[in-house]
């Protein structure tokens, strides 16, 4: 997915949050702003969205000297879903395909993303998720939910690497996880987060944070990007990228710069975004499972 008109003004919205965030006064906030507006005519419109966010967040960080202007969001996020767990995990357990109850609470968890919204109040979009996802399951869909497609995968695959998304989320990416270890214990699971940090996208503390090293092998993609790309990663993590026997893509950023992988990838976000709707055919709200890429 390439970077369009639309997601400039989204750049610069990113870009004074970022800086609000960051604890930055006006004054710095204008001088991000201007700076961004200066070098925005060499943003590549042949670039990902997330390629291009990365230079307005590295941009960010160098002004206002903030390293990582999300980490008391990332850490509260993972502390209150954490809380929910339990409850998610009865959930699973009492529902009448535990893997369809599993993959559909993951997908809900994507609400978690402040790339996309201006600010979060993570108790508000933890209890929506609560709610969202008594309606989440929805039915076998060719074009955009291809549950049985993926399960089928699911159950041929030894490998499985699934790329992180945001913190919080995390624990939502668990119970899938879970649910996997528990169909097939002999799989072997590789849970992929950034190495740097980007917005609130996870890195190996968060998952460390939230229990997933119980189940899978955390590994850095060697990148600070918002998102999968792959010319950023490292190359110990594209052998294992191109190795896995099935590619599990969190998210809406993953999605924007896998969209046209070379390999089959499986898509698993929730449609937030106009543009990325519009790349992906669908509406906004519209939940996401299919496969992706070169067959």
């Amino acid at each position: 997915m390439k970077t369009c008109l639309d997601c400039i003004p989204c750049f610069f919205r990113q870009a004074l949050e970022a800086s609000k965030l960051a604890g930055a006064s006006p004054r710095t906030q204008q001088r991000v702003l201007n700076e961004l507006a200066k070098i925005c005519s060499s943003f590549s419109l042949k670039s990902s969205p997330p390629e291009t966010g990365r230079i307005v967040y590295r941009l960010v960080n160098r002004i206002t000297e903030k390293k990582d202007p999300y980490t008391k969001i990332k850490a509260e996020s993972n502390q209150k879903a954490l809380k929910l767990y339990p409850r998610l995990k009865r959930r699973i357990a009492h529902s009448s395909d535990p893997m369809a109850a599993a993959v559909s609470l993951a997908i809900a968890g994507n609400i978690i993303d402040y790339g996309v919204k201006n600010s979060l109040n993570v108790e508000r979009e933890l209890k929506k998720i609560m709610k969202e996802e008594t309606r989440l399951i929805p039915k076998e869909n060719k074009k955009f939910y291809q549950y049985t497609k993926f399960k089928g995968a699911l159950s041929k695959a030894n490998t499985v690497l699934y790329l992180a998304d945001n913190a919080g989320e995390i624990v939502f990416d668990r119970l899938l996880l879970e649910e996997i270890q528990k169909e097939d214990p002999l799989k072997q699971i590789i849970y992929a987060v950034k190495s740097r940090p980007i917005i609130n996208d996870a890195l190996a503390k968060d998952a460390r944070q939230c229990g997933v090293d119980r189940i899978a092998r955390i590994f850095e993609s060697g990148s600070d990007a918002p998102g999968t790309v792959l010319s950023l990663c490292s190359q110990e993590f594209l052998r294992t990228y191109r190795k896995a026997d099935i590619v599990i893509s969190k998210g809406q950023g993953n999605f924007e710069t896998l969209s046209l992988s070379q390999r089959p990838v499986f898509f698993l976000f929730m449609a937030k975004c106009p543009v990325v709707a519009r790349h992906a055919g669908c509406r906004i709200g519209d939940i996401i499972l299919r496969c992706g890429g070169k067959k």
